[in-house]
């Protein structure tokens, strides 16, 4: 067991270079992973599955003693992010099949990877524990509405099937997991370590799939796509981080809020499109992409805050130290 959590953690801790990896080659050799399309509702049910076993309730004891944080968390993901995807679309003047695409992924809960990247970047890991799984949870009925809300406009949005996927692929193995949890604690305790791995596995498989069946459509609007995902991140963490910053969040929880709200669960994105816009391809596009960059940003992302967190804790400990000596 001791071996498996290792190479777990090495696999977890390296995530975005193998999805970089295979994402190149299911562009090379798309035929090599084709295949898995028809199996991407069971695998980010496996990834939501490990996500309802990791969760322990001691980090929502501790945020909901000051739940103003959670609740301005949430709020702000679901209204940034989809804003920015519409505002996105309109100036890159997106084709159909991408735009809803874009809107998909603006309209999801928290990825799973945010807080791993929280945690590298000395955030506070409780809080964007506790918002990605009330993201999450939330998502069977805002994740639909918000996409009906946005995109019902142009395109027939097949609200009731879209209710019923997230509930399939996201509410129900969620807890599943965490009742699992909850019922045989310490045996979950002890191969809590290797769980991670699949996930990433299961995450690599999705984008492969994706990039495989829409390598000639990558290379059409690779740039365009690239473009749009880099920015939709960038700029979810940056308001987010504005937000956090004006209603004066302390800086590990301004860190919590940024990452949360840039990083979404672009699996979720991918299932909604092969599920209720199958007629339209390219919109699937979008959310292997930014799996594959939000990865890489939340790295690079991950060490600048991480710098900022430790030199403020530096600021915080010496101005202790000369106040007691002061006092």
């Amino acid at each position: 067991m001791k071996l498996l959590t290792k190479i777990s953690e090495m696999v977890s801790s390296n995530v975005g270079i193998l999805i970089v990896i295979f994402a190149i080659m299911a562009l090379k050799f798309p035929a090599g992973f084709i295949w898995a399309e028809d199996y991407t509702n069971i695998l980010l049910g496996v990834v939501m599955f490990a996500m309802g076993m990791s969760i322990n309730f001691k980090d929502f004891k501790t945020t909901l003693r000051k739940p103003q944080y959670l609740l301005l968390g949430c709020c702000t993901q679901f209204l940034i992010m989809p804003a920015v995807a519409l505002g996105l679309i309109k100036i890159f003047d997106l084709p159909m099949g991408l735009a809803i695409g874009v809107i998909l992924v603006g309209c999801c809960p928290g990825g799973t990877a945010s807080n791993v990247i929280t945690y590298i970047a000395k955030g506070d890991v409780s809080l964007s524990v506790c918002m990605t799984t009330t993201s999450t949870l939330l998502a069977p009925f805002f994740t639909p509405l918000l996409v009906f809300a946005l995109g019902g406009k142009w395109i027939e949005v097949p609200l009731k099937e879209m209710i019923v996927t997230t509930l399939q692929v996201v509410l129900i193995p969620v807890l599943i997991g965490i009742l699992l949890h909850e019922i045989f604690k310490e045996k979950i305790e002890k191969i809590a370590g290797i769980m991670p791995m699949f996930s990433v596995l299961a995450i690599i498989i999705i984008i492969c799939a994706i990039i495989g069946k829409n390598s000639l459509q990558l290379i059409e609007y690779g740039f365009t796509v690239g473009a749009v995902v880099i920015l939709h991140n960038l700029l979810g963490m940056t308001l987010g981080g504005i937000i956090a910053k004006l209603f004066r969040l302390e800086t590990r929880k301004m860190t919590a809020v940024a990452i949360e709200v840039g990083m979404q669960n672009s699996g979720l994105a991918v299932s909604l499109a092969n599920t209720s816009f199958a007629m339209y391809p390219l919109a699937a596009v979008p959310g292997a992409v930014f799996s594959v960059w939000h990865n890489i940003s939340g790295a690079f992302s991950a060490m600048i805050m991480k710098k900022i967190n430790v030199t403020r804790e530096i600021d915080v400990n010496n101005e202790s130290v000369f106040n007691k000596r002061n006092k």
